[in-house]
């Protein structure tokens, strides 16, 4: 990994003052107020006040787009075409051979390539088994689907996969696999992987959702042996959550069958009997597009390139080794995951705390330390219960009382998980908390629910009135709008 330009501290601090709400006060449980400590970006980023300032440029030229003839759809139109390129090119496709496809989030562009990939009946597909369920689920309706194990530490056993490939040499069609883990920020050697993919004349998937926002993505031409064939990404882990996934695949796989979604948008003609299919990428964006969305996260990605993906990486990587060194002190707790090779590693931190249930850590969390993180199982149930070393038996269990509506003794794990913009002051407030719990100094009562497993600080109430309303009238709504990205 490079290391960061002489001005590199500056370049951060700057990103910082750049995100939405980095200063940001709460109550706490004590009735004082604290700065907001936001380390949940494995879920959704906040953000870029810039990413605003161009929504609210862009928002005076907003207009449908393609088939307008007005002035404004025209403008609008070649701005949503120019951000579909800006947006390939931050991931190095070849926009001759590839389009970019978009929808909502990386989940809807795993559906769509698991109804358009041209799979036959017999065909294998190989995944593994420390997917989120949104690369895992879609493909099992096909049903020849093998999931890859992983060591304990999470490692994906690269050997298991290399035996399968070529064990099914032939029937592999498609290995679909995580860019990053959400939960131990495992990065897999996805260029190694396609090489072997494409050598047993597979391709290869990648969820990118946890690895684009962090590491730089090169998903190489078309016809190198190390390309990436599909990938997926989404806007709301990138600082640009505006509901806007994609998805960038060869044009050719979309040549031929039926888009998964059909309606306005996707046809050069109909008639009564008959349709028309239009050309990728129209074909499989059914309606009207999110335009502002798309628009957001092209201004998202131009400032992750202008600022450098190689020195994000690096400043991720300082700050993940800052942690490791303050959280090694504290007793009773379990991190998941490596905690010495951290180049290899995106900056999640998995974590339980000895005799507490993680539920009750995240609520002590944010109740007394306003510090927002995530608990429970992060959408990868079996890499989690794998990484808990939960038997088979206390698995079947454990569903069971899930799926009867008790969560109580849902297994997980907390997760911090850092963004370009956090700093040493944001790892400092969630360490010093964390040993303030570890050593049971927390003073509220915490009461759970088992219908969500979730836990509540009792004499504590959140005042969404206070950060929120729909009631503003329209006049003072436009003077308050975009305060801070103006």
């Amino acid at each position: 990994m490079q290391s960061p330009s002489t001005n590199g501290e500056n370049v951060f601090a700057k990103l910082r003052n750049d995100v939405l709400g980095i200063d940001s006060v709460v109550p706490i449980l004590d009735g004082t107020q604290r700065r907001y400590t936001f380390l949940d970006n494995g879920a959704s980023t906040p953000t870029f006040k810039s990413v605003m300032k161009a929504i609210e440029d862009f928002m005076p030229w907003y207009s449908g787009v393609h088939r307008g003839t007005g002035y404004k759809s025209q403008v609008a139109t070649e701005l949503f075409d120019r951000a579909r390129d800006i947006i390939g090119e931050f991931v190095g496709a070849d926009l001759n051979d590839n389009v970019v496809v978009f929808g909502k989030n990386t989940t809807e562009a795993v559906n769509k390539m698991s109804n358009r990939f041209p799979f036959e009946k017999d065909d294998v597909i190989i995944t593994t088994q420390m997917e989120h369920h949104s690369n895992d689920l879609p493909w099992r309706k096909h049903k020849n689907v093998i999931h890859i194990g992983v060591d304990d530490e999470g490692y994906l056993k690269i050997d298991e996969l290399k035996r399968a490939l070529d064990a099914h040499k032939g029937k592999v069609k498609l290995v679909a696999v995580s860019g990053a883990s959400n939960i131990t920020g495992i990065c897999n050697p996805i260029h190694d992987i396609a090489r072997w993919c494409h050598a047993v004349g597979a391709k290869i998937f990648v969820d990118a959702a946890q690895l684009a926002p962090h590491r730089k993505i090169n998903i190489l031409s078309n016809d190198e042996k190390e390309h990436i064939d599909f990938l997926a990404f989404s806007a709301h882990k990138m600082y640009s959550p505006f509901g806007i996934g994609v998805l960038i695949a060869p044009k050719e796989i979309f040549e031929n069958g039926d888009p998964d979604f059909v309606g306005g948008g996707t046809v050069k003609a109909v008639s009564l009997d008959s349709v028309y299919w239009d050309d990728a990428p129209f074909k499989e964006e059914a309606g009207t597009p999110n335009v502002v969305g798309v628009i957001a996260l092209a201004k998202a990605v131009s400032i992750l390139d202008e600022v450098g993906m190689e020195e994000i990486a690096h400043h991720e990587y300082e700050l993940l080794r800052y942690a490791f060194r303050r959280l090694a002190n504290i007793p009773k707790l379990t991190i998941y995951g490596p905690t010495t090779n951290l180049m290899g590693k995106v900056g999640v931190i998995a974590f339980n705390v000895e005799g507490m249930n993680n539920a009750l850590v995240a609520a002590i969390l944010s109740a007394e330390g306003a510090i927002g993180i995530r608990n429970g199982c992060f959408c990868a149930h079996p890499y989690v219960k794998r990484l808990l070393k939960i038997s088979p038996e206390d698995d079947i269990r454990l569903t069971q009382e899930m799926v009867n509506g008790n969560k109580a003794n849902m297994p997980g794990m907390a997760r911090a998980s850092l963004g370009c913009y956090n700093n040493e002051q944001d790892v400092d407030m969630f360490v010093e908390m964390l040993e303030k719990i570890v050593r049971k100094e927390y003073k509220g009562e915490y009461i759970m629910e088992p219908r969500t497993g979730a836990y509540t600080a009792t004499d504590f109430n959140i005042d969404v009135e206070n950060c929120f309303s729909f009631e503003h009238s329209f006049s003072e709504h436009r003077e308050e709008s975009f305060s801070e990205a103006s």
